[in-house]
Order: structure tokens, then C-alpha cells, then sequence
């Protein structure tokens, strides 16, 4: 996509890696308005960057969706880039009973989110010169964290949907990327320093670099090994990797 001159709509923008894209973004000359749910946050994020917006949002809720996506078609008319960015991660055992309102609640936030909003949104996408939906999934979407097992499965759904959205959008102006992160060092698991986390910084610099290409997954160097997960040696290769994550554990 191109990087400058946009009008872009980040969800999950007040912390993490959405509010450092939507810094990064902003720094190149992007009109940028940033969602959330917390209205103090959203007031932090503009206060220490004057010129972005914020928007309260309540991604797993489908009326709130309609809401501000009519909100956003009236009020920046010239919006062209939507990046589903919002999500959670707790931590669950597919080996022991799992606790569906948990669940719910990651499926509604991590998968029915993004396709609601992006619905809501499509034809005014559309009707844009040149447009870019941003879907960011996780490398987790390839190789499952068994630990995590809902948040991982989500994200490869949403990784599926974003193939399939790309290849029906592939007459129209709008085009589809995917932002996979590898493990970064934010409060989504819990910001500890361990070396093994990609640092917020770098993950933004080589990612921005990215994203200004026509790639349709942007994905650091760092974890292409991941997304190369060797077909039909998978059972090997993701039992060996949560094996290893056993042995030496994330902090939580």
C-alpha cells in the first residue's frame, strides 16, 4: 500500500502494536483515527499526538460496529484504509473444560469483529480511487501456541478469511493485506523483556517497511521459518514448538 496520504481507521488503537502503527502511520503524513473502548485512552493516544482521532468502539459488539462505521463513512469521507488490529489473549487448556464466555468473547472480538466491521465499511471501501484492508492475524495462525488454543485458532480463521476476501476483492480497488506477528514485546501477553519477544520498535520499523510494498502478508524475517510450517510434518513441527515453549515458558 502506499503509506502516506491516507485516511485510516485502526481498531484496538491505544496500546500495543495499534497504537504504534497508528504513530508510525501518522508520522508519514496519514489523517489517523484510532477505536477503542476506553474513552481516557483514546484521549491519551490524541493528546500525545495531535491531528489523531479517537472513536469509542466496542469491536464484539455488531450494533456498535454499524454505529461507528456509519459515524466514519459520514465524518471522513475520504477513508481508504481499515486495519482490524483489536484483539485479546487469554490463556486457556483444550485439554480441560473451557470456559465458553471466554471463548465467545475471543472469537467475537478476534474474528466476528473484523468481518463485521469490514462488512460495514466494504462499500465505501470501494467506491474509494485505491483502498487497503489490513487484517493483523498472528503467527499463531500458522503454528498454533497450544496454550492459547481459541486465540490461535481464531487468528487462523481470520488468516483464511483473509484469503478469501482477497480473492473477491481482486477486481475492485481495494486491496487485502495481513500483518502476522511474530511474539512482540507488548502488554497482550504481558511486556516482560524476554529476549525471545521482538522488540515493539524493530517489529514497527520492519513492518512499516513492508507495508509499503504490494505484499499480501507481511511478515518479519524473523518468523518465516514459522510460516513455512512444513505441511504434512506439522504434527511434528508444532508439537516440538509447544514442547518447547513448556521447557522454557512465557510469563504470565
Amino acid at each position: 500500500m502506499n503509506i502516506t496520504g491516507n485516511t485510516i481507521f485502526i481498531t484496538g488503537g491505544t496500546s500495543g502494536i495499534g497504537r504504534a502503527l497508528a504513530e508510525a502511520l501518522h508520522a508519514r503524513g496519514n489523517k489517523v483515527i484510532v477505536a477503542g473502548r476506553r474513552k481516557a485512552l483514546l484521549d491519551e493516544v490524541s493528546a500525545a499526538n495531535p491531528g489523531i482521532d479517537g472513536v469509542e468502539l466496542d469491536i464484539a459488539d455488531a450494533a456498535d460496529i454499524e454505529r461507528v462505521a456509519a459515524r466514519l463513512v459520514k465524518d471522513y469521507p475520504t477513508l481508504n484504509v481499515l486495519i482490524n488490529n483489536a484483539g485479546i489473549m487469554p490463556f486457556d487448556d483444550a485439554g480441560a473444560k473451557i470456559d465458553d464466555e471466554v471463548s465467545r468473547r475471543i472469537i467475537e472480538t478476534n474474528l466476528l469483529g473484523p468481518i463485521r466491521l469490514t462488512s460495514a465499511l466494504i462499500d465505501h471501501l470501494k467506491s474509494q480511487p485505491a483502498a487497503t484492508i489490513i487484517h493483523n492475524t498472528s503467527v499463531l495462525a500458522y503454528v498454533p501456541l497450544a496454550s492459547t488454543a481459541v486465540y490461535s485458532a481464531s487468528k487462523a480463521a481470520l488468516h483464511s478469511y483473509a484469503l478469501s476476501q482477497r480473492f473477491q476483492l481482486r477486481d475492485t480497488s481495494v486491496r487485502v493485506q495481513e500483518i502476522a506477528p511474530p511474539w512482540v514485546d507488548t502488554d497482550l501477553i504481558k511486556k516482560s523483556g524476554d529476549p525471545r519477544a521482538m522488540p515493539l520498535d524493530i517489529f514497527i520499523e520492519k513492518t512499516m517497511a513492508k507495508l509499503a510494498t504490494d505484499a499480501p502478508e507481511v511478515i518479519v524475517d524473523e518468523i518465516q521459518a514459522l510460516r513455512d510450517n512444513p505441511g504434512s510434518g506439522e504434527h511434528a513441527f508444532v508439537h516440538g514448538f509447544n514442547q518447547s515453549l513448556v521447557e522454557n515458558p512465557i510469563p504470565v
